[in-house]
């Protein structure tokens, strides 16, 4: 009689049932995000690079370029621009850029930041307000290819940098040996831009009209939320300026989603929507009695204005109740010229 095959290995094994593994997504098997390009350069998710945009040539035939950081985030969000110096001589703007931008990890970025330091490369270049052709760039926008050197500028800046981004953020001073509170100028009547405005969380808040061929209103115009950051003098860092337009941006990239603000959270600001220049009485040696930031009421004696004598020419008064958002800085004056500027509250 047979028996049965008691070795083991002589067994047939029955196959296993195959089942289907499951598939999970990972931060490794997630899309990167599209690397951005610009300028001819390609910038990956996730990093930063200066980038030269090419303006003109000098004199002596050395290329001249706008230097443009840009932070490609990680991952997807808003694209945000923030620039200074449109007028060569307002340089508290390009420490604030950098001031940013040095705090900034792409990696942990969400969206893209272009950071324009410098626009007006020429008038940095010669501490001027102007370009070499004695026109403002801030209003040639948005400029020609062909146009006049400005034009050129507005046209290059509008292309590489405006249409790639959602929101602005352009960055002034005063002029013309002035200085002024930090400020915020913009379209109140706009829900998203007050919102941003809001959360940029200068002192004041002044609604304004687009000027004709400035940077604010050429990329309105194009669908862009733009704010206008007012503050301090031309040719000079100033402290509080250059504080309060730091803390500002942090606080609108992170109300974007873009960044985290751990900082102060922004102070209820004081909304202007109207304002006008004291202007001079007489020509002579202005002595002004206010600083920026002192609330005025209308007819109050702000300041005297002398002859080379001593002798009292004329009273400065208040045209208007409201606060003093700039003021001029140079002693000297002729009949018209603008001294002290009031926003009514």
């Amino acid at each position: 009689m047979a028996t049965a095959d008691k070795n083991p290995a002589t067994k047939t094994k029955k196959p296993k049932k195959s089942s289907p593994k499951a598939t999970k997504t990972t931060a490794k098997s997630a899309p990167k995000r599209t690397a951005l390009e610009i300028g001819g350069t390609v910038v990956a998710a996730g990093t930063r690079a200066q980038v030269e945009l090419p303006v003109s040539q000098l004199i002596t035939g050395e290329s001249l370029s706008i230097p443009v950081v840009a932070l490609h985030g990680a991952k997807d969000g808003t694209s945000v621009w923030i620039n200074a110096a449109i007028h060569g001589d307002e340089v508290n703007g390009v420490e604030i850029v950098n001031r940013v931008i040095a705090d900034l990890d792409p990696k942990k970025l969400s969206g893209t930041l272009l950071a324009v330091p410098v626009v007006n490369i020429h008038g940095f270049i010669t501490g001027d307000r102007y370009l070499p052709d004695r026109r403002d760039l801030n209003r040639s926008f948005p400029g020609s290819a062909k146009g006049s050197l400005a034009s050129q500028v507005a046209h290059l800046f509008m292309e590489e940098i405006v249409s790639r981004c959602e929101v602005g953020i352009d960055l002034h001073t005063a002029s013309d040996n002035r200085t002024n509170l930090p400020q915020i100028r913009c379209n109140l009547d706009d829900d998203r831009t007050r919102e941003l405005a809001e959360a940029f969380g200068a002192r004041l808040m002044i609604h304004s009209k687009n000027r004709p061929g400035s940077l604010r209103g050429a990329a309105t115009k194009q669908g862009r939320t733009t704010l206008l950051y007012e503050a301090g003098e031309p040719l000079r860092f100033n402290a509080e300026a250059i504080g309060v337009g730091v803390c500002g941006i942090r606080r609108v990239l992170h109300a974007l989603g873009m960044a985290k603000w751990k900082g102060n959270p922004a102070p209820e600001p004081i909304v202007s929507r109207s304002t006008g220049w004291v202007r001079a009485g007489k020509s002579g040696i202005v002595r002004l009695e206010v600083e920026i930031g002192d609330t005025v009421e209308k007819k109050q004696q702000l300041g005297t204005i002398i002859d080379a004598f001593g002798k009292r020419l004329s009273t400065i008064r208040s045209t208007r109740s409201g606060i003093v958002i700039g003021r001029s800085l140079y002693p000297l004056s002729n009949k018209g010229d603008a001294l002290v500027h009031v926003a009514s509250l």
